[in-house]
């Protein structure tokens, strides 16, 4: 795709990059590092085809050469292996190496020193931390920059002398300097919210959370409905909610299911101000929970289905939760170039519901994202409707989401993801469970099957509007397909106008402002940017503005730079300026990066747009640093990490999560 004066052969475009990385070029290079590249040019054409650390499998070798002996120095058994090499090309690299923070730092100073604390040290005389500052100072790592963004941004650094940056606020005798004006702008303001609290971290993992509302749902699936059928048919409507159904028709709002039932849970505070202590289950309910101020018909009354608050957000651009990509320096950076609604990564209910620090760290939302949505991943709904409560009393988000579209082996086989549109009486439990524990709207996102050429989504959706979903977003592939061939956009306009009123997104091949204004004439309420391989949101993130714009953004390579440079900047305040949050921070960027280098310039191209599932061929750039992003080789992605965050520690090692078997 790319005009004939800017191609290269492979030969040509890696020996561009070595000569501009001597001393004195662009790179920083020195001669360590040429030797290194050198040695990484030879390898690349004698390794095998399931090696990721350089080039990705599939744009190495073709198809049609796996079978050939000789061809690339296989060994005589690489015929017998060919199937089991290109199953290793597809999806996900698997026991990637984990790099903890004591791969980067063997001696750490203790967290009570840095908070100022020494002596009330957390771990007593078990600590194994340095509370030495000079000893510690003795043996950190060389500070990366003269400048900190935490100090120049708030005022103050949290991360004192452990900060890599740290010159710019020490003082004599390692004192952390605070700009006072400064730091007082920002007092008492929550700039990142759904954080865990250790009080509940401490209730779940010990089991002591009330799911008031959840259990009495749950209690009402195990008793048998109708005629003496089984319980495993049962759709969790008590005989008193079946009485008082059909309050509403589906068309006097969009979102609303044909009934609106009164939940059985009448009488309970929706939603208490304060999480629920744990107290005596025999005695009042209400004793529970901690009120203020006077009592209103909301805290009497529940709301009925048809009364809750609805989801406008039709004909918004919707970024997709994405996984490991879509953390929040990143989607900060979405909301920027104009992406109106934004949502977490798919977080597993049993790991929330555990109380892990990890899982609940996917939910925590900055203060820029206006319409934000979590998204929960689950196969029973037991787990399912406990989660929603829980996150329907302690997070502040605007709509839930169900993941039935995860296609991973690890989600599927355990009966989640695509798994739940073969399992259609558990998918109603858990969709008609959550939506009686929550406040707020649940979405449900859904591939257009599980086999390939057999459709569902059509006989799923309309269930789904019944069941009380707000919203339906539908990608227009199946599970076998995962992300490869194209979007089935005349399957995913069927299904629109059969889930009409309920609205419907679309999802799939989105990579230009072109590509959206087809995909809104289809009938859809809005389309959804990104999910994962291929991705127009992780590819070019400035996707947003150009829709908004209705224009071909030919950005430069200097200004793709900076927004690497602002994602750094939002990692380092998100993760820390320390040593583990800078590594944390620059393996989020290589994720990234593994995905940016697919995009090609606009001023390069023969003809626009760029499709999406288009292989890059080797192309030269209009300059070195465009040329270098072009890279899909891991060495230079960590290159661009460097020039951003420092030299990577002597330990470091990184492989990409994805293989690409999208360009294949």
């Amino acid at each position: 795709p790319c005009l004939h004066r800017f191609l290269a052969s492979k030969e040509q475009f890696h020996a561009y990059l070595r000569a501009r990385g001597e001393p004195g070029g662009q790179a920083d290079g020195r001669g360590k590092e040429e030797e290194d590249e050198d040695e990484v040019e030879e390898k690349e054409e004698e390794e095998e085809v399931g090696s990721c650390q350089n080039e990705p499998p599939a744009k190495r070798v073709r198809p049609e050469d796996l079978g050939q002996d000789g061809e690339r120095r296989e060994d005589a058994g690489a015929v017998e292996k060919e199937p089991a090499e290109r199953k290793r090309a597809r999806g996900q690299n698997k026991s990637r190496p984990c790099m903890k923070p004591n791969h980067y730092e063997q001696r750490r100073l203790c967290p009570s020193v840095t908070q100022g604390c020494a002596e009330k040290c957390y771990f007593g005389s078990q600590c194994r931390f340095l509370h030495d500052v000079g000893e510690y100072m003795a043996v950190k790592p060389a500070d990366l920059g003269r400048s900190c963004v935490l100090f120049e941004t708030f005022g103050k650094c949290i991360y004192g002398v452990t900060c890599r940056f740290a010159q710019a606020h020490l003082g004599d005798g390692y004192q952390n300097i605070v700009n006072t004006d400064l730091a007082k702008q920002w007092e008492g303001k929550s700039l990142v919210r759904n954080n865990l609290s250790k009080d509940l971290q401490h209730q779940l993992r010990k089991r002591k959370f009330i799911f008031k509302k959840a259990d009495e749902y749950l209690r009402g699936l195990a008793k048998p409905h109708g005629n003496g059928g089984k319980g495993g048919k049962a759709t969790g409507r008590s005989t008193e909610e079946q009485e008082v159904s059909n309050c509403s028709t589906p068309q006097e709002g969009l979102g609303d299911s044909p009934g609106c039932p009164v939940l059985p849970e009448q009488g309970e505070d929706p939603k208490p101000d304060t999480l629920q202590s744990p107290g005596p289950t025999g005695g009042e309910e209400a004793s529970s929970v901690k009120t203020v101020g006077p009592v209103t018909d909301e805290d009497i009354i529940k709301l009925r289905s048809c009364e809750k608050k609805k989801l406008e957000i039709q004909g918004k651009l919707y970024l997709a939760p994405l996984t490991t990509c879509g953390n929040l320096p990143f989607r900060r950076i979405c909301k920027r170039f104009g992406a109106d609604v934004t949502c977490g990564e798919m977080a597993v209910c049993t790991n929330l519901l555990q109380g892990q620090s990890s899982e609940w760290a996917l939910l925590k939302r900055h203060h820029t994202e206006d319409i934000f949505g979590v998204q929960l991943e689950g196969a029973f709904p037991d787990t399912m409707t406990k989660c929603a409560e829980l996150l329907n009393q302690t997070v502040e988000v605007d709509f839930v989401d169900i993941n039935v579209g995860c296609p991973i082996d690890l989600v599927y086989k355990k009966g989640g993801g695509c798994a739940l549109m073969t399992r259609s009486n558990k998918f109603e439990q858990i969709v008609r469970g959550m939506n009686s524990v929550l406040d707020i709207p649940l979405t449900v996102k859904i591939r257009t099957g599980v086999q390939e050429k057999i459709n569902v989504a059509h006989k799923i959706i309309p269930k789904i509007r019944e069941w009380g979903a707000s919203m339906v977003t539908l990608h227009g592939r199946s599970r076998e397909q995962r992300y490869t061939r194209g979007a089935d956009w005349d399957y995913i306009a069927e299904c629109a106008k059969i889930a009409s009123p309920m609205p419907l997104f679309g999802n799939g091949d989105i990579l230009s402002y072109e590509d959206a204004n087809r995909a809104m004439q289809m009938g859809v309420s809005g389309i959804m940017i990104a999910r994962q391989v291929p991705v127009g949101a992780l590819i070019k993130p400035w996707l947003f503005t150009e829709i908004k714009e209705q224009r071909h953004w030919d950005i430069s390579s200097s200004e793709r730079f900076d927004i690497l440079k602002d994602f750094t900047n939002y990692g380092l305040e998100h993760w820390g300026s320390d040593t583990q949050g800078v590594e944390k921070t620059r393996k989020f960027l290589l994720e990234w990066l593994s995905f940016l280098c697919r995009y090609i310039p606009v001023g390069l191209l023969e003809h626009l747009p760029q499709k999406i599932n288009e292989r890059p061929p080797y192309y030269m750039g209009r300059d070195y640093l465009e040329t270098l992003m072009a890279s899909q080789n891991v060495d230079d992605w960590i290159k661009i990490s460097e020039l951003l965050l420092g030299p990577v520690p002597t330990s470091f090692t990184f492989l990409p999560k994805h293989k690409a078997n999208s360009y294949r």
